[in-house]
């Protein structure tokens, strides 16, 4: 039986102390499935088993089938960032805590992992965030991110003051340390924290919730996913526009933050048989009794 996916990038998170042990359960499902084996190079020196050929990570996406992400949340949204404009899909080795993303325990590498590349998994499609800065009506910064994007204060010790726009139309403006704007993947990161609602992966949504707001009836909105949210900061010295903790920007007062849904989702695949409320009560752990 010929492979479900023939070119096979795996990316790995540089400082864990069990990756090289991990990479080699992971060499040694793709070698018996016949698939080559891509790395960048700061994973492939990590390895003690060499793929079949070292890249810089930007070039992964070009060639690749599947992606496999071993480590934590934060290294598979540092991955999908790159790999959702060429539709590259992507499967995750929990190597981290909570690991709502990265689904395959580290101790079931083989028994996971090995039907996926037979071709038998559980596709999904996950709406990603398109942001834009402006600054005096210049694009400044244009990006992507899976979980959100996040206006706060930044190292300051005040709040900063804002506005909120969409489609135009002015929504409120809020005195806070900040404002979430949030994919439903993101809704169980930052946002949760927050207060804000758990959105269902499949959703067409975006989440948006106030961090600590001055006035208490500032409550989390719920918008579809085809609104455009823009975020102008009116006072706050610095405060900082950030992305999925990839990327971090500083913010000036008449700033926009522009958030929309990006034009191509993020796919991700999971092993057969995953259940999305089953994660989400093991990782929040629900229906848990106090002893």
């Amino acid at each position: 039986m010929s492979p479900a996916f023939k070119t096979v990038a795996v990316v790995g998170k540089s400082d864990a102390t069990v990756l090289p042990d991990k990479l080699d359960q992971v060499m040694a499902v793709l070698r018996e499935h016949g698939a080559t084996v891509l790395m960048d190079t700061r994973t492939a020196e990590a390895s003690r088993t060499p793929p079949d050929e070292a890249l810089d990570l930007e070039r992964l996406p070009e060639r690749a089938d599947l992606a496999i992400v071993v480590g934590g949340d934060g290294t598979l949204l540092s991955c999908t960032r790159l790999m959702v404009a060429h539709g590259v899909p992507l499967i995750g080795v929990n190597l981290g805590r909570l690991g709502f993303l990265t689904d395959i325990p580290a101790g079931e590498v083989a028994e996971q992992l090995s039907p996926v590349l037979r071709g038998h998994f559980e596709r999904e499609e996950r709406l990603m965030l398109a942001s834009r800065v402006s600054r005096s009506g210049q694009e400044v910064v244009a990006t992507h991110a899976m979980n959100d994007v996040v206006v706060s204060r930044g190292s300051s010790g005040s709040m900063i003051e804002f506005a909120v726009h969409v489609d135009g139309e002015f929504i409120y403006s809020l005195r806070a340390d900040g404002v979430i704007a949030a994919s439903p993947t993101g809704t169980t990161a930052y946002a949760l924290s927050a207060g804000g609602p758990v959105l269902h992966p499949c959703l067409a949504a975006i989440a948006l919730v106030p961090i600590s707001p001055h006035t208490l009836s500032n409550r989390p909105i719920v918008l579809p996913g085809d609104r455009r949210i823009d975020i102008v900061l009116v006072r706050g010295q610095g405060a900082c526009a950030n992305f999925d903790v990839q990327e971090s920007f500083e913010l000036e007062p008449g700033d926009v933050v522009g958030v929309a849904a990006a034009a191509k989702p993020a796919v991700l695949l999971h092993p057969p048989g995953y259940s999305y409320f089953s994660m989400l009560r093991t990782k929040l752990r629900w229906n848990e009794r106090n002893a």
